[in-house]
Order: structure tokens, then sequence, then C-alpha cells
């Protein structure tokens, strides 16, 4: 059976890889990558953001919480998931590459709804402090995003996934049919 792509999903895993690299080198390198810091000016967008997300910000850092790090950590394993199934899927064109996409967008979801239930069960510790239109335009919506499309490609990848082994255990139970006429 053939690799089954799908261009938006392709397109999703290629535009993350440099997102996601962009993030994990803020989250490793603070403070440096702090406002502040000598290599900030390659972060400097995050000066928005460390002020929004404390997870992100100093007081993450000075209290020594260690889930910034943690979440950048399987950032940098959803991302090497993200390029393999890149390659299993467009380069060596291996049929079970769509199980690795999946694996990963199930990575991502997982982790961001991770990322949300722990805001929650700390009372908004890290994002309570903002107003809601802040909380709006820096938070809910850009990390909503890796929540919707996540879902939606384990829900494509899903349905394709589940098609082949349809396919296969019909395939099977013919080759036995016949089998067994012989």
């Amino acid at each position: 059976m053939a690799v089954k792509t799908h261009r938006w999903i392709s397109f999703w895993f290629l535009l993350t890889v440099p997102v996601i690299a962009w993030d994990v080198g803020y989250c490793f390198m603070r403070p440096r990558s702090m406002r502040g810091g000598d290599l900030h000016w390659l972060w400097k967008p995050y000066s928005i953001y460390q002020d929004i997300d404390y997870v992100y910000g100093l007081p993450a850092l000075q209290s020594n919480n260690g889930f910034t790090s943690a979440q950048a950590l399987l950032n940098v394993i959803e991302t090497l998931l993200n390029i393999t199934y890149l390659y299993f899927a467009h380069v060596a064109a291996w049929p079970p590459a769509s199980l690795i996409g999946f694996a990963s967008a199930s990575m991502t979801l997982s982790k961001t709804i991770l990322y949300w239930a722990q805001e929650y069960y700390c009372g908004f510790c890290g994002i309570g402090h903002n107003t809601a239109s802040d909380l709006v335009v820096y938070w809910i919506i850009p990390n909503g995003l890796w929540i919707v499309v996540p879902a939606l490609v384990l829900v494509r990848l899903g349905k394709d996934l589940a098609q082949s082994i349809n396919f296969a255990s019909r395939a099977s139970a013919n080759a036995k049919l016949i089998a067994k006429r012989e």
C-alpha cells in the first residue's frame, strides 16, 4: 500500500519544526534568552510572552520550576517525530509513516492539554494576572492552535490508519478464504 499523505498535515509538521526549535532554544537558554540576557535579541518577541505566561518568565525561573524545561524536552522529541514523519512520508515512502505522524500529533495534543490543565489546577498561577484581552490574544489563541490543529491531524490520520487496518484485515480474510478453497 502506498503512503497516504495530506499536504496540510505535512505543512503543519514542516512549519512547526522551526517554531518549536525556537521555543526550545528560549526555554533551555534561560536566563540568557530572557529580557536583559545577552542572547535576548534572538527571542525579542518573548519579552511580551514572559510577562504573559510566568512559566516562561522570571517567576518560574526564580522558583526553579522545572516544568518549562521539561516541556521543552518533550518538544524536542515531538519535533524529531515530525521530521521523521516527513522523511518517511515523503522521502522513503514508507507506508506506516502515518503511525509516526499520529504519535507526534497525539504527543502535541497531550502535552498542550497538560500545559492548560497545569494552569487550571494551580489556580492559573502562571497566567491569572493578565487582563481578559491579553489572555485571549497572547495565550488562548496561540496555545489553542496547538490543540485544534493536532486534534484535526489525529482525526485525519486516525481515519487513514483505520482504513489501512480494515484493508489489511479484509485482505487477510480473503487470503484465508482462498487458501481454504484450494
